[in-house]
């Protein structure tokens, strides 16, 4: 009982281990898998995310010069930002902000 007594007592008067989330918004942490963007001027439309890409998550049109990433199928695993031979693709340090609809991203060149 002493044991407990000393344990109940460090955790009442220590701050709390986490954060109140909604007012204060943690910092990403170093190798967070976030939101996955295209630099379409450096996508040369090679199609080698698409062939990596374990769910189906990416489909390139380069035809029209278009890629469609559903981010409700990716899981995440960034294999296509490690074979992108252009550095085309980028994860930004934030998470994806929740949607109640399923969407698709689309990322097309400019003209």
């Amino acid at each position: 009982m002493p044991k407990m007594l000393k344990e109940v007592l460090k955790n009442l008067f220590s701050p709390p281990a986490t954060v109140n989330y909604p007012t204060v918004v943690p910092e990403p942490v170093l190798g967070l898998r976030g939101k996955i963007t295209w630099d379409m001027e450096r996508c040369d439309q090679c199609q080698d995310c698409e062939r990596v890409c374990p769910p189906g998550a990416i489909k390139v049109f380069p035809d029209e010069k278009k890629i469609e990433y559903s981010p409700f199928k990716c899981m995440y695993c960034h294999l296509c930002i490690e074979n992108c031979m252009q550095e085309a693709i980028k994860a930004e340090r934030v998470y994806r902000a929740p949607e109640y609809e399923k969407g698709v991203d689309i990322f097309q060149v400019e003209e």
